[in-house]
């Protein structure tokens, strides 16, 4: 089902619907700084094995998680100082970034190497949603094989396990840049729509 919704304003009843979705266990498709993403409340894990399914993805590739605020991160990530001015000059904004992982993040989330790729997305819609659901939202980019949707009637009719799409027009075509943080150097893993010198 399509939903739409103001871009910049966003219709509280409408992110309330959206939430109630996710809080029962179904996923969304929903705008983002740069794609539409695929998501899911963190802590349905019947969920985020549907997110797999839906994309065709195998469980050795990484699930990014949204989290509302740089404050958000510490309770889900190692974050020392170093790490701590790199998010603070970066985020919220078009980038993932990759951290060691704390206890507080789902196993099925977490890679051998125990680490997660987490955004804030300069949205007011992934904002929205994140605030009144008071979890992270799972995320992945609408794609299917390779090709990025940007289109909210495509993504409806493409991924049948979506019980909601917030139709707020067509969305970005590029991903977001993914930096890994948990070396002693940061280190670029994609170029997306985030630029790279500020990380430097």
């Amino acid at each position: 089902m399509r939903l739409p919704i103001n871009d910049k304003h966003p219709e509280p009843h409408k992110i309330a619907r959206a939430v109630e979705i996710l809080r029962r266990g179904d996923l969304i498709a929903y705008p983002t700084d740069t794609v539409y993403g695929i998501g899911c409340d963190i802590t349905q894990k019947k969920a985020v094995d549907r997110i797999y399914q839906a994309k065709g993805m195998k469980k050795e590739q990484r699930l990014a998680f949204v989290c509302p605020d740089l404050s958000d991160i510490a309770r889900y990530a190692i974050v020392d100082n170093q790490t701590y001015r790199i998010l603070k000059r970066a985020l919220p904004g078009p980038y993932c970034f990759i951290l060691n992982a704390t206890r507080e993040v789902p196993k099925i989330l977490m890679m051998k190497r125990k680490t997660v790729g987490i955004r804030v997305p300069d949205h007011p819609i992934a904002h929205a949603l994140v605030v009144a659901l008071g979890n992270p939202i799972v995320s992945t980019s609408a794609s299917w094989q390779g090709e990025t949707l940007n289109d909210p009637d495509e993504i409806d009719d493409r991924f049948r396990d979506l019980e909601l799409v917030l139709d707020a027009g067509y969305g970005g075509l590029e991903p977001s840049t993914v930096v890994d943080l948990t070396g002693p150097e940061p280190r670029v893993e994609r170029v997306g729509v985030g630029p790279v010198d500020v990380l430097f």
